[in-house]
């Protein structure tokens, strides 16, 4: 079974949200084990993850420095991630492979995800990003180049694009990787975000995509059986919050989507996962599911999470 795994950025930082080196080296290798029972078990895995709080550290610098070097591009941003957060995740998961007598080997894409560069989101940013600043440091980014918004009793914070992801343009080289017997890392934090100019040349562009739907862009292009959407819970859940609260089990994509019409799913964290495995069931035969990190086989076999199938 081909299975395409999405682990959020928060599951590279300790359970309190840190990301200093030595956190994110610790739960990348917790992150490992279930991926590696996986590929003992005989399934190919291409696995993609987060990257907010990393290019949240990234963005930190460059607002500290900025009187002294230009700050470095949103797209130059996500590549440094992917690599370093690429990096982490080979020698954490040769490991776990090693203890298990599995001699499958890994590999790691810095990835490009292709956009419209007439997207509707780069004319009127709304995604926030980084930390508030006080208003003297927000112009001094201004003049940079940054669009900041003043947020009332918080202060001011930038703001970007989140376009829609057409194409992961490095997929046919994950998917040759795959053929060959690797465990594939790609398109981490949902790709670095890049336009195709009418020359046909790419560049890449400030902005931010949202890796739950670029992980069902690369899952239905490697043609993978399973996208699993790794998070901190089970399953996604109606009424959350509430004493009506109750797990969301194996459904239709057709029922998905009225579930989310009712729910209204926030933007911020459920919404684009229910919206990723969505679409991954409605573009073919494969399984969508969202669970916890250390229950994916359980939920693979059918045992719990939210399993979205076509119907």
């Amino acid at each position: 079974m081909r299975i395409v795994i999405a682990l959020g950025g928060n599951a590279m930082t300790s359970s309190d949200g840190r990301a200093r080196p030595e956190d994110q080296a610790a739960a990348v290798a917790a992150a490992a084990e279930p991926v590696a029972d996986l590929v003992v078990a005989g399934h190919e895995v291409l696995l993609t993850h987060g990257n907010g709080p990393q290019v949240g550290n990234l963005l930190l610098k460059n607002e500290l420095a900025a009187a002294v070097v230009p700050p470095v591009p949103l797209d130059w941003c996500g590549a440094q991630t992917q690599a370093t957060i690429g990096a982490l995740l080979l020698s954490a998961l040769d490991a776990a492979l090693q203890r298990r007598g599995s001699t499958r080997r890994t590999a790691a894409l810095v990835s490009r995800t292709l956009v419209a560069g007439d997207d509707p989101g780069f004319a009127e940013p709304t995604k926030p990003i980084g930390r508030y600043l006080p208003e003297d440091e927000a112009r001094l980014m201004i003049e940079h180049g940054q669009h900041f918004v003043e947020v009332p009793d918080r202060g001011w914070r930038r703001v970007v694009a989140s376009p829609e992801p057409l194409e992961c343009l490095d997929g046919p080289a994950a998917d040759t990787l795959l053929a060959q017997g690797y465990l594939v890392v790609c398109s981490g934090g949902g790709g670095i975000p890049t336009v195709r100019h009418e020359d046909g040349s790419l560049h890449g562009i400030e902005a931010v995509i949202d890796k739950d739907l670029t992980a069902a862009l690369i899952a239905t292009h490697t043609r993978a059986d399973v996208l699993v959407i790794a998070t901190d819970v089970d399953s996604a859940v109606t009424d959350w919050g509430t004493s009506y609260a109750k797990p969301i089990g194996e459904v239709t994509a057709a029922e998905m989507r009225s579930i989310a019409h009712d729910q209204g799913f926030a933007a911020g964290s459920m919404g684009p996962k229910v919206e990723a495995v969505t679409r991954f069931a409605e573009q073919g035969d494969g399984t969508g599911i969202i669970t916890s990190l250390g229950r994916i086989a359980q939920a693979i076999e059918g045992h719990l999470g939210t399993r979205v199938v076509r119907g």
